[in-house]
């Protein structure tokens, strides 16, 4: 069972949450927003789709961090993880998609199962902490490519699918 659990300031990463969850047939019911929902809610998943936009130079949406505090103590050593977001490449390429390496870093010691992550290509910035040797910890929607978020979007979806 694929929960997805994102926070969203403007609407973006919401909406990405609804696409996912579209395309890989996930029902409206599993997915929640981390404003109003406990870490305790992952439980009944298998896999947990974590979204988050990163905001101003490399920081998670507002109301990620007391939820991921609390998923973070959390024993997760039978879930798997994946991880999605919205940045900025054109203004901020030093911090592109941070907040998903910040959620990556805080849930490494959980013991959970990292999936969706992939070599980025057709991407203009590779060197913040969304990538890690050489791969995206998971899907990043730059904002300012906006042409190519329907792709990479099916692309991920698909490789969620294949698991």
């Amino acid at each position: 069972m694929t929960g997805i659990f994102y926070g969203s300031t403007t609407g973006a990463t919401q909406a990405l949450a609804r696409e996912i969850a579209r395309r890989l047939g996930i029902a409206t019911a599993d997915i929640h927003n981390v404003a109003h929902t406990h870490a305790e809610k992952t439980r009944p998943y298998d896999l947990l789709l974590l979204g988050s936009s990163t905001w101003e130079c490399g920081r998670l949406q507002s109301d990620w961090p007391p939820f991921l505090d609390a998923l973070s103590q959390m024993d997760l050593c039978t879930k798997r993880v994946a991880l999605f977001g919205c940045g900025d490449s054109l203004y901020y390429p030093a911090t592109f998609c941070n907040a998903l390496g910040i959620i990556y870093d805080a849930l490494l010691p959980t013991g959970c199962t990292f999936v969706g992550t992939y070599v980025p290509k057709n991407y203009d910035v590779t060197d913040s902490q969304v990538c890690r040797n050489g791969r995206f910890v998971g899907l990043a929607i730059d904002e300012s490519d906006v042409a190519m978020t329907d792709r990479r979007v099916a692309e991920w979806c698909h490789l969620l699918a294949c698991l």
